[in-house]
C-alpha cells in the first residue's frame, strides 16, 4: 500500500458515552474506564483527555511514522495493538473504540466479553470532529478535558484565520498518487477556514478523485499543496519538474499526517495551513 495513502485507509479500515461496567480491565482513578483504542484518530484523543494508566493500547498504525496523525514520541508513550479480538481480549479493557467499519462478528465477540464497543466515523468537518472530542472526553470521565482541548482547537482556527476582507488562495491539494479532498473532506473546511479556495472543487472534482499532471499544467491554481511521499518514486508527479514552468503558481509541502484526523492534529494543520498563507504575503 502506497505511504501517502495508509492512514486513509486505516481510517475507513476501522472507520454512547457511559463508561461499560463488563470489562475486568486495569482502572485508573477509581471508577473510570479502562480503554483500547482501533481507532487511528482516536488515538490522539485519547492521549490528551484521558489518563494515561486508562489507555491498555492505541493502534498501531499511530506508531507508523508513515501512518501516525500524532507525534510518534507521544504515541510510542502507549502500547499499541493490531486490533486482534484475542490481543483486545487479553488487555480485558471496559470500552473498545473502533471505526464505522468494524466487523460485526468481531464486535459481537467484545460484546460477549462485557466489554462496551464504540465506534466512530470519519470527520467531515470542524464541528463533527469537536463533537467527537466532546464524546471521547466524556467516554473517558473527563468532560472537563474534552472542553479545554475543544477551546485550543477553536483558538487555533481564530489565530489560523486570513484578515478580514482578504481574497482566498485558489489552491489545490495535491495528496499522494494524484488525488484530491472533495468539499465534504475535513482539510477542505481547514482551507477555508484558513484563506484557500479548493480549485479541484471548483473544478468540479470529488473526494479521492484523480488530477493528472496534464490538467494542473493546462489550469494551474495559484498555490500547490503537496502532501505525497518524498522519495516516493509513485509520486513524481507531484514534484515534476514540468511544474517548475508554472511561474504564477506557488507549491508548499502538507505533511500527509495532517490530512486525515480532526482532534488536537487540527491545531497543527491550521498552523501549518496559515504558515503557508503567510509566506505567500497574504
Amino acid at each position: 500500500m502506497k505511504a501517502g495513502t495508509l492512514l486513509a485507509s486505516a481510517c475507513l479500515a476501522l472507520a454512547g458515552c457511559v463508561p461499560a461496567s463488563g470489562g475486568q480491565g486495569g482502572i485508573a482513578g477509581g471508577d473510570r474506564p479502562a480503554v483500547v483504542s482501533l481507532n487511528p484518530c482516536a488515538d490522539a484523543i485519547l492521549a490528551e483527555v484521558a489518563d494515561p494508566g486508562q489507555v491498555l493500547a492505541i493502534s498501531h498504525y499511530s506508531h507508523d511514522p508513515r501512518a501516525s496523525s500524532m507525534p510518534l514520541a507521544e504515541a510510542r508513550r502507549f502500547r499499541a495493538t493490531g486490533g486482534t479480538v484475542e490481543e483486545v481480549m487479553a488487555l480485558q479493557p471496559d470500552v473498545v473504540i473502533a471505526g464505522t467499519f468494524l466487523p460485526p462478528a468481531t464486535r459481537a465477540a467484545f460484546e460477549r466479553m462485557g466489554m462496551k464497543v464504540e465506534t466512530f466515523a470519519i470527520e467531515h468537518s470542524v464541528a463533527e470532529s469537536l463533537a467527537q472530542v466532546r464524546h471521547v472526553a466524556a467516554l473517558t470521565g473527563h468532560p472537563e478535558r474534552g472542553e479545554a482541548l475543544v477551546a485550543r482547537i477553536e483558538r487555533a482556527l481564530v489565530q489560523a484565520a486570513p484578515p478580514p476582507g482578504s481574497r482566498a488562495i485558489s489552491t489545490v491539494m495535491w495528496q499522494s498518487g494524484g488525488i484530491v479532498p472533495g468539499r465534504d473532506a475535513l482539510v477542505s473546511d481547514l482551507m477555508q477556514r484558513t484563506g484557500f479556495a479548493s480549485h479541484s472543487a471548483a473544478r468540479g472534482l470529488r473526494q479521492a478523485d484523480y488530477l493528472p499532471l496534464e490538467e494542473m499544467l493546462s489550469d494551474p491554481p495559484q498555490l500547490i499543496l503537496t502532501a505525497g511521499t518524498p522519495g516516493d518514486g509513485e509520486d513524481r508527479m507531484l514534484t515534476h519538474p514540468a511544474l517548475d514552468a508554472l511561474a504564477g503558481t506557488r507549491r508548499a509541502r502538507f505533511d500527509r499526517g495532517l490530512l486525515y484526523c480532526g482532534g488536537p492534529t487540527i491545531v497543527r494543520a491550521a498552523g501549518r495551513l496559515a504558515q503557508v498563507r503567510g509566506e505567500m504575503g497574504t
